[in-house]
């Protein structure tokens, strides 16, 4: 099995918070009957992949920037 690449592994422990917060909002909202929690707990996935994005976003361009400047 082929690993990873960088890129995705530094993403994936956002993606699936996000993607779990979404889960346990589900169940909150339609199995558990609590609409108020579900909605605050579903409010987090946004919240979860911007700050994703926020931490990931410098580490992604200076990679990339890195490898046009051994390139060239």
């Amino acid at each position: 099995m082929r690993a990873l690449p960088v890129d995705l592994r530094a993403r994936f422990p956002f993606l699936l918070a996000g993607f779990l917060s979404f889960l346990l909002s589900v169940y909150l909202y339609f199995v558990a009957n609590e609409t108020t929690a579900g909605i605050f707990v579903g409010l987090w996935v946004p919240s979860i992949h911007s700050l994703g994005t926020l931490l990931l976003a410098p580490v992604v361009g200076a990679e990339r920037r890195d490898r046009a400047e051994v390139g060239s």
